[in-house]
């Protein structure tokens, strides 16, 4: 600004900054809710896959596939956990960043504080004087309306009347000479304060500067940090399911079915015909039946392969997926 006193350029850079830290604080506190999230959707996974009953009557491989679906959730569980805990100590690193700027800024407008308060009491000072000099040069003009009049009174006034104002004129012109010397000193002693204050307010400003290219970098690398957080979760989550799909497809049908006819077995003989026994003629010769020879059961065919009906999701294999 062109008037001296005036702080409206340097306020403004000093809002800018302080607006800046606001934001660095917001997308802190964004950290920290998002922390609390993750954290407590982490906990509900954990339960849910410890506590929750899923298939626990499954036998053999689909139990097998079963039992590594429960604890890859709980993986799962436990990665969000852990990264709550990361974006807690992103949003730890941002907080003290915020700090050590305040700081450093702290020192500098204490400087820029105590140089615009010296400076203004001199411009008040210097502009007290100059009024004091306009005051003497007014009495100036009455010095030389004075010397007239005593040119005048040398003809026509006593010796005495003339000594009066000759003192007086001599008093009025020590003061003018005392107010002029006093306005050009503090016009020098105002200049270099000047000249001091336009140096520090650069020196601050490009301080000020260096330190908002700082911020915007930092909160710049803050953001892409915490994109990469939230994709290298997403693939860690990735690969815990693909173990799941891994262990599906290990899953046999025909197996689990052996499996279970094997344990439950109960013998490999179907049982016999019930035979006619004659207990009202006992004196007749019946023919007894004869009783057939047991004949072993025979086990059924291969079992069908199974199929998707409509609407239903198609099977992914290993092979014809993709991790990304």
């Amino acid at each position: 600004s062109t008037d001296l006193t005036s702080t409206v350029g340097y306020d403004s850079i000093i809002q800018h900054l302080n607006d800046g830290r606001k934001n660095c604080k917001e997308f802190e506190d964004f950290l920290k809710e998002r922390a609390i999230i993750e954290e407590k959707y982490g906990k509900e996974l954990i339960y849910l896959a410890k506590k929750k009953p899923c298939g626990q009557t499954e036998l053999n491989t689909l139990k097998r596939s079963l039992d590594v679906f429960k604890q890859q959730i709980d993986n799962v569980g436990q990665g969000h956990i852990q990264l709550a805990q990361t974006l807690r100590e992103e949003a730890k690193k941002m907080e003290d960043f915020r700090e050590k700027q305040k700081l450093h800024r702290k020192k500098i407008e204490l400087i820029m504080e105590a140089i615009h308060k010296n400076r203004n009491l001199q411009y008040k000072k210097t502009m007290e004087v100059k009024q004091t000099c306009c005051f003497f040069l007014q009495r100036r003009l009455m010095l030389l309306t004075c010397t007239c009049m005593m040119l005048a009174l040398l003809c026509f006034s006593s010796l005495s009347r003339f000594w009066q104002l000759f003192l007086k004129l001599a008093q009025t012109k020590s003061a003018l000479e005392d107010s002029d010397r006093s306005y050009q000193q503090n016009v020098t002693t105002l200049e270099k304060i000047r000249e001091e204050w336009q140096k520090e307010h650069i020196k601050a400003c490009e301080f000020f500067e260096t330190q908002e290219c700082e911020r915007i970098n930092y909160f710049r690398n803050a953001l892409w940090l915490h994109v990469n957080q939230l994709s290298q979760d997403c693939v860690q989550n990735d690969e815990k399911y693909e173990e799941i799909r891994k262990s599906l497809e290990m899953c046999s049908i025909e197996k689990d079915v052996d499996f279970f006819v094997n344990l439950r077995k109960t013998g490999n003989l179907a049982p016999a015909p019930v035979v006619y026994e004659n207990y009202y003629n006992t004196q007749r010769n019946a023919t007894p039946v004869r009783s057939p020879v047991p004949v072993p059961i025979s086990r059924r065919g291969p079992l069908p392969t199974p199929t998707n009906a409509p609407g239903e999701p198609d099977y992914a294999t290993v092979d014809g997926y993709s991790l990304i």
